[in-house]
């Protein structure tokens, strides 16, 4: 199983929406570039039936550089995150289960 990019979704929204691959890039894009400058203003983003896009605090504290063993102060930062909701965890898990066998 691969991963889908950004040009996945442009196609898909695309076939399903009837737009031009063209005018859905920019709608994608625009989204997309929304959600980053609301969650860099400090808002949250909420999708109903599929999650919350949100920030948070990350405090300082040690790391260390796995090649050289050397401790790295790893400063105070705000770090994006995203909270599925249960109907879009519910929706996943049910595509994914294994169907059972058939009897023969």
């Amino acid at each position: 199983m691969s991963n889908a990019t950004k040009h996945d979704l442009i196609v898909g929204v695309s076939k399903s929406t009837g737009l031009t691959q063209a005018d859905t890039k920019i709608v994608v894009e625009e989204l997309l570039e929304t959600i980053a400058k609301n969650l860099e203003s400090g808002k949250n983003i909420e999708i109903r039936g599929f999650g919350t896009f949100y920030t948070r605090i990350r405090k300082p504290r040690p790391a260390r550089n796995p090649k050289t063993g050397e401790v790295v102060p790893l400063h105070k930062r705000v770090v994006p995150l995203f909270k599925y909701s249960n109907e879009f965890k519910g929706s996943i898990s049910d595509a994914l289960q294994p169907k059972p066998a058939s009897p023969q």
